[in-house]
């Protein structure tokens, strides 16, 4: 019996089989593959097993499906309640689930074996408790489209893509994280479909791929309805057409050229900086600023991948998150030193920097600004820190230690000057939050600036889809993102999400950019946030509700 009740839970070998091929063509979709096109229709084979599953196996389903032997999809309405609805559904979901975010995130287990001394199994085994979890929301999706197509027929698959966008914003909220929503696919593809987080984020983006693939599903089970098909095909044209449209008319928030910001991409490397590596490596970012100085001077640079323009003045010199851990109030010889470099070459520098916090006794992650003067101009306390890495959540800081450090939560919004232009900066992990971004717009920011540190993950697809997340924060918020890391990868950013002057990875690498003061416009996302997201939860549950309705009049 309990052999039986098990036999129950699981999909059959054929419908697991298409879950797993829609994960495949998914992971191609993402960097490093990058074969982004396939997102456009990856999710059909999973689309097509939850179909094929929903009461196929479970005893208690037959005959509902006998009765609806002869009927087209739309009107098959299997006499089941939602306590007798078996989770065939939600296992299809999450053996997608587990296998995509294996299969794009497998780089997690970089850092553990190459610095922690984590035996390979026991890092790929950690990986794959913590993908178990993040698939819960492709089953969670698969478990609510089984339900709709239960109640609703083929016509659930043009309500897939409002229950995708929910189950990844639903995963953002109790995770804190929505790495590689399926949207983020798109960075370095068709800038049509990118330009439309502008209006809606990230997750309209990766509504509009969910709805290619459901239009697909949709006319493959509706065919026999000539009509039909026809006008979801229109709306589909129509959809397409308004993604070509958004990207002509993507407007620019510039206004003037003002001043030069140098990016420094130094290649500090993750072990072995004794005192000595730490002031040859230190030293070494102020020879390859002078050099760039130099350069500015006598004008031998590409300012933003090949723009002609001649700003006025030289703003900013920007050094990466990296290994050093400068600490700019604790250490007088490295406040000294940065002080000095400033003064004696008469620009401003920002850098990373770990903060004293009077108040508990820990340290900020911070952005500190000196000025030419040799003086403290402001300094951003990160406010998103990295779960587990920098900081413990809250219910947990009793019992799991920090693994990196145990850093305070910054809380303010802190803009830096940049010449006439303010900035605001974005540490690492924090490109990954929309929200962010948008509250430094809202403030006033003319410019982003990322400064971020990838190297302890290796030379991984963890640098491109790093990046992807910035593309994203550019168009969303149309403002230029400066992207200053340690190992790769340095890139200008406009604010159509195109990658200019991209520095090498792994190697070491100066840019010289332009920063200007924008015109103040601010986008639909700017202006109301996650609105999109909230609409497609709204649509979620009220479809959720309907059915649920429907059932119990029946």
């Amino acid at each position: 019996m309990k052999l039986d009740r098990l036999k129950n839970l699981l999909p059959s070998w054929k419908n697991a089989l298409l879950a797993v091929l829609a994960a495949v063509l998914l992971i191609l979709a993402f960097p490093d593959f990058e074969f982004w096109f396939l997102a456009w229709f990856a999710l059909v084979p999973l689309l097509f097993a939850i179909e094929r599953e929903r009461g196929h196996s479970c005893p208690h389903e037959r005959e509902g499906v006998r009765e609806n032997v002869g009927k087209s999809s739309s009107q098959v309405r299997p006499a089941v309640s939602w306590g007798q609805e078996c989770p065939r559904s939600f296992v299809l979901g999450w053996i997608f689930g587990n296998i995509f975010f294996f299969g794009t995130c497998w780089w997690l287990t970089y850092a553990p074996i190459n610095y922690a001394g984590l035996p390979p199994l026991l890092a790929y085994f950690l990986l794959f408790c913590v993908t178990s979890v993040a698939a819960i929301f492709p089953g969670i999706f698969a478990l609510i489209l089984s339900l709709l197509l239960s109640r609703f027929g083929a016509w659930a698959f043009l309500l897939a893509p409002f229950v995708w966008v929910f189950t990844e914003f639903l995963r953002y909220w109790l995770t804190g994280n929505n790495w590689n929503a399926i949207g983020y696919s798109q960075a370095f593809g068709f800038r049509g479909l990118t330009t439309l987080a502008a209006f809606g984020g990230v997750l309209l983006t990766s509504l509009s791929l969910v709805w290619m693939n459901s239009v697909v599903a949709f006319v493959v089970f509706e065919r026999s309805r000539r009509k039909l098909v026809f006008t979801v095909s229109a709306l589909t044209i129509v959809f397409v057409l308004g993604s070509f449209i958004s990207l002509v008319f993507a407007s620019s928030s510039k206004i003037n050229y003002d001043a030069l910001v140098v990016a420094i991409q130094p290649n500090v490397p993750m072990a072995g900086l004794n005192p000595t590596a730490w002031n040859q490596m230190r030293t070494r970012h102020a020879v390859l600023t002078e050099q760039v100085i130099q350069d500015i001077k006598e004008k031998r640079f590409v300012l933003n991948g090949g723009t002609s323009v001649q700003p006025e003045k030289l703003a900013a010199v920007i050094f990466p998150e990296s290994p050093m851990n400068f600490m700019y109030e604790d250490d007088a010889e490295t406040r000294a030193f940065i002080n000095g470099f400033a003064a004696k070459n008469n620009v401003s520098v920002l850098f990373n920097s770990a903060e004293p916090n009077k108040a508990d006794r820990k340290y900020f992650n911070s952005a500190v600004l000196v000025g030419p003067d040799g003086n403290e101009v402001a300094q951003y306390d990160k406010i998103y820190l990295l779960p587990f890495g920098e900081a413990v959540p809250a219910p947990l800081q009793s019992i799991v230690p920090a693994f990196v450090g145990s850093f305070s939560y910054g809380s303010e919004y802190d803009l830096l000057p940049l010449g006439d232009a303010k900035a605001g900066v974005m540490i690492c992990f924090e490109s990954h939050f929309g929200q962010l971004s948008r509250e430094y717009v809202r403030n006033g920011a003319d410019v982003i600036i990322e400064m971020t540190n990838d190297g302890y993950l290796g030379p991984t697809p963890i640098l491109r889809q790093h990046l992807a997340n910035a593309v994203f924060r550019a168009v969303e918020t149309n403002r230029p993102v400066l992207r200053v890391t340690n190992v790769g990868i340095t890139a200008y950013i406009n604010e159509r999400g195109q990658v200019l002057d991209a520095a090498e990875p792994y190697t070491e690498a100066t840019r010289v950019w332009s920063v200007s003061k924008s015109d103040g416009s601010q986008t639909f996302y700017v202006k109301y946030g996650d609105w999109f997201a909230w609409l497609c939860s709204v649509v979620t549950v009220g479809m959720l509700v309907l059915s649920l309705r429907r059932k119990h009049d029946r």
